[in-house]
């Protein structure tokens, strides 16, 4: 057999050789310094057999981070292993220690146990203390191909091993991994040996896991780890970590009294506390103008509709498992709205159209309701009741480009707006292999050719995702990348031939006669809650000041500065700006730590100079930190911050 090597050359080796036969026939220092091999771009290691004629690359120790899923899946045998000797040396006998599943994942791997007693948080820095120990040893990972009789009888007390060797198919070769004493069922790969597995790990986490993730089975114990090529990477994962627990939106909300989910109101339904509602209401004024600007009409619609209304659409019953159940009224079914566009069909049609009126663009923030599983639930990101900031544009062919342009922009507006500069442009199309999809095959594909033509138009980089378009439609989607580095799904915009089809609506031509519209659907935040648990982790709270729900807080040095406190206090709020008094008996740095801690972008601290003056003294959190101007006149600064606030710099 002979395998090619990355500059062309090609390389004889005997029958069933290894990616390490391959590096030792090029030279020693070589297999030496090899951990893995690509064969064909698969990742494989230096143990499993080649197939012939695969073009492969060896991946040396001097990129070891090339082969990350290798090495977090043997750090994750090497768990395993370090758990049966934490456990043998409590006493337990090894039948007692029971696997399931154990695959590498993104930044790392987990493995299910069946343990008889739980590990405990305490128990995983002594667990990782036996895994550097077993990497010390220098293990070597062996693999051998067995048969299913020798498979089952390597694990006689393990019902899941069992189980899982018993369901692989008959024509699919078993195979085994071991280092040391522990030998576990693995397709691999796997490095070398412990010895050459990086020291850059971390022990997590345990949490509780259904076996197969099925309701009906036991529930294993799954414990969690991280690993990357150098310490460097670890550490700033770990800080990237807590700087997501600093800025989840869960925990904010609750401290800056934002929303709240209440058991008794149901999983999954927020409640919008008054700052939060604050929050809201000036994210949707914000949309509401630009809207507006761009001759937008606003409509209102139920929040329930005959069960008639979605059949028609097709939202029902192609997302039926997403929907809550039908509504029996007055012997008629009706359902909670899981979209807003079925209602604004019926509305574009509730009268005649003349190619005149076109385009016609209706808005609506429309709350809808879609039947989430509990565990997926999570603070505003994932809700069971939430609002779109729909709209929806009905338009002639010929106007469908500068429509979706102008949509485009709206889009990046917005997101600019907020600071989310970091974005990829996804366009969604139909998988041709799926029957989720309705409609002409033409409409779909002249509606693809319009988006890509668009966004190259405007000369955005974008990607393209096979069987990612809505059931009725292709779309581009605004994928933004936070603070964190983290990617989010925001703004949508779609291209629908097929609901005005669906709903029979026309408008009449130039020509007497009746033509089909195209619809547009778009919606720049996506959902309001969503777009706000985003932008408070986006913030960590610290919102700018036109955002922020509590604005200004005036600080009184003593007493005898209150009454001008609360005189400041009306002035600004007669200007329209959310402004407080801290009048308690608590000192001025209490008081100002206080309104740090609630995150208020603007504090002013008044005392018997600046009473005198009619002037304040400046204490602003910055992204740079807090920065501090005194005897600044009144109403200058109040000039300054209104502008700042209608300007929303």
């Amino acid at each position: 057999m002979h395998v090619v090597l990355p500059d062309g050359k090609q390389l004889e080796l005997a029958q069933g050789a290894t990616a390490l036969d391959a590096a030792r026939a090029i030279g020693e220092r070589l297999a030496g310094d090899a951990v893995a091999a690509t064969a064909n771009g698969e990742l494989v290691d230096l143990m499993t057999p080649l197939p012939d004629g695969a073009a492969i690359t060896l991946i040396t120790k001097k990129n070891p981070g090339d082969a990350a899923p290798l090495f977090r899946h043997s750090l994750g045998h090497v768990m395993s292993q370090a758990v049966g000797e934490y456990y043998r040396a409590k006493g337990y006998a090894d039948d007692q220690i029971k696997r399931g599943v154990g695959p590498s994942i993104e930044n790392g791997w987990y493995q299910d146990f069946d343990l008889p007693e739980p590990i405990k948080e305490e128990d995983l820095p002594e667990i990782e203390k036996v895994m550097r120990d077993i990497i010390s040893r220098n293990l070597p990972f062996t693999r051998r191909e067995i048969t299913r009789a020798e498979g089952l009888a390597q694990f006689p007390h393990d019902p899941y091993k069992q189980e899982l060797i018993a369901g692989l198919p008959e024509d699919e070769p078993i195979t085994f991994y071991t280092q040391g004493d522990y030998t576990d069922l693995c397709r691999g790969p796997h490095f070398p040996s412990t010895g050459r597995l990086p020291g850059a790990f971390k022990l997590m986490s345990t949490s509780g896991a259904y076996w197969r993730g099925n309701e009906k089975n036991p529930i294993l114990q799954r414990v969690y780890g991280v690993a990357f090529a150098t310490q460097k990477e670890l550490d700033e994962y770990l800080h990237a970590l807590e700087e997501a627990k600093r800025r989840d939106h869960r925990k904010l909300g609750k401290e800056l009294e934002l929303f709240t989910i209440d058991p008794m109101v149901g999983k999954g339904l927020p409640l919008w506390l008054p700052n939060g509602t604050v929050l809201r209401e000036e994210l949707t004024a914000f949309l509401k103008e630009q809207q507006f600007k761009r001759g937008y009409q606003g409509v209102i619609t139920p929040n329930i509709g005959n069960l008639d209304l979605y059949r028609t659409s097709g939202h029902y019953p192609y997302y039926a498992e997403s929907q809550f159940n039908p509504i029996e009224v007055d012997e008629e079914q009706y359902m909670l709205k899981p979209m807003n566009c079925p209602h604004h069909v019926r509305i574009y049609g509730s009268k005649p159209r003349s190619y005149r009126d076109l385009p016609v663009r209706l808005a609506e923030f429309g709350t809808v309701y879609r039947y989430e599983q509990s565990g997926e639930l999570n603070g505003l990101t994932r809700v069971r009741g939430f609002t779109q900031d729909d709209a929806h544009i009905f338009c002639r062919p010929d106007q469908l480009k500068r429509e979706f342009l102008d949509v485009l922009d709206l889009t990046v507006l917005v997101l600019k707006t907020f600071g989310m500069t970091d974005v990829r442009f996804r366009v969604g199309t139909r998988d041709p292999e799926s029957d989720k999809y309705v409609g002409d095959e033409a409409n779909w594909n002249l509606a693809e050719k319009q988006i890509i033509e668009a966004v190259e138009e405007v000369g955005l980089p974008y990607t393209i995702e096979p069987g990612d378009a809505a059931f009725y439609g292709p779309k581009l989607d605004f994928v933004v990348k936070d603070v964190l580095g983290r990617e989010w799904q925001l703004g949508t915009i779609q291209v629908d031939y097929n609901l005005p089809e669906r709903f029979d609506i026309s408008y009449v031509g130039e020509d007497g006669q009746d033509h089909r519209p195209i619809m547009i659907h778009r919606a720049p935040f996506g959902s309001v809650e969503r777009f706000t648990g985003i932008l408070i982790e986006h913030y960590a709270g610290d919102f700018p000041l036109w955002l922020a729900p509590r604005q200004i807080m005036i600080i009184p040095i003593a007493d005898r500065h209150n009454d001008y406190a609360w005189a400041l206090r009306d002035e600004l709020h007669a200007a329209g700006l959310r402004a407080e008094v801290d009048d308690s008996s608590n000192r001025m740095n209490a008081k100002v730590r206080t309104a740090e801690l609630s995150k208020i972008p603007v504090m002013l601290v008044v005392g018997d100079k600046e009473q005198e003056g009619r002037e304040v003294s400046v204490r602003e959190r910055t992204p740079d930190g807090l920065k501090e101007r005194k005897g600044v006149g009144f109403d200058d600064l109040k000039a300054e911050l209104l502008t700042r606030y209608k300007t929303r710099s």
